[in-house]
This record gives structure tokens, sequence and C-alpha cells, in this order.
């Protein structure tokens, strides 16, 4: 009998692992979102100044979203990639990178720190650049589906900074809640 896996075998398997990964990645990037209350209903950023650039909110909701199928499907094709050199360490660099990716929406929208949230990208995407480099190796497939993510990570870090120059005390700025006082 041979120990040799067959095509199907081996397409079965990473089936297997991207049905693990890409609805668990997209689960956590939702619920990082929504404990921080990301988005334009956030009250604290409606009241911010923004960028002209800025999209339309759909767009960050459909993005992130096609961002994380396509960091599942990745990370996937490196987890089936049994015995390959480096796989170890390309998976710790991306669970890494993808750690400070969830901790972005609450630092930025629940804790209002701009400043710290730029760097915070800055640091994302080194590590994601870094771990492209690292699937590169193992598939290169993966390294491709990741940046389109790279791309983004930049495009979000200049909003960041904008959003950052235009808003110097953002931190100090109060949320847009609603007035509870009554007038008499």
């Amino acid at each position: 009998m041979s120990d040799i896996a067959t095509k199907g075998q081996l397409r079965l398997s990473f089936l297997r692992w991207a049905i693990i990964t890409v609805p668990a990645i997209l689960f956590l990037g939702f619920l990082s979102g929504q404990m921080a209350n990301s988005g334009y209903d956030n009250g604290w950023f409606l009241a911010l100044k923004r960028p002209d650039i800025m999209p339309p909110g759909w767009v960050f909701g459909v993005v992130w979203s096609t961002l994380y199928v396509l960091m599942g499907l990745s990370v996937a094709m490196v987890l089936y990639a049994r015995g390959a050199h480096g796989r170890g360490f390309a998976l710790f660099l991306f669970g890494l990178q993808l750690i400070f990716n969830l901790a972005w929406s609450p630092l930025f929208f629940a804790l209002h720190h701009v400043s710290m949230a730029l760097v915070l990208i800055f640091v994302i995407l080194a590590l994601t650049i870094w771990t492209t480099f690292a699937f590169a190796r193992i598939r290169k497939a993966a390294a491709w589906l990741l940046v389109p993510y790279m791309i983004w990570l930049s495009f979000a870090a200049i909003l960041n900074y904008k959003i950052d120059q235009l808003n110097p005390d953002a931190e100090n700025l109060v949320s847009g809640a609603a007035n509870t006082q009554i007038q008499l």
C-alpha cells in the first residue's frame, strides 16, 4: 500500500482546512468589528473629520469580508502543506499579524487611539509582508492571496494617517451620543 496521497485526497485535505479557516477568520473579523462598534454607526467616528478619499461605509464590509476569505484560503494552503520547511514559522507570523489585525478596530473605534492605530497598521503591514514571503516559500498561491490585503492595509494606513492629521485631538472628541439633559 502506498503512503502517497492522491490529488483528490490532497484537495479534500485543503478543503477541510478551508472549511475551518475561512469561517473562523470571517467570524473573528466580524466579532472584532462588532465589539469595537466599528464603522459609520459609531458616533465618535461620525464626529471625526474624514478625508475626501474615505469610501462609503458599505465598501469596508465588502472589502474586509473578501480579504478575510482570501486570508482564510491562504492560511489553509499553508496548513495543508504538512512537512513544508518553514511552515511553523509562517503560521506563527500569520497568527501574529491576525491578532494585531483584530486589535486594530478596538484600538481605533472603541479606545479612540488614532495615532496608536496608525502605528499598529504599519506593524500589521510589516508582519503581513513578512508572512507573504514566508508563505511564498511554501505555496506561491498562498502568498499571492495576501497581496490584496497588503494593498488594502496600505490604503487603510493612508486613511488612518489623514484622519489623524485632520483630528489632532481625536482621543478627546466626545462621542456623538444623544443629549440626555432636560432643558427647562
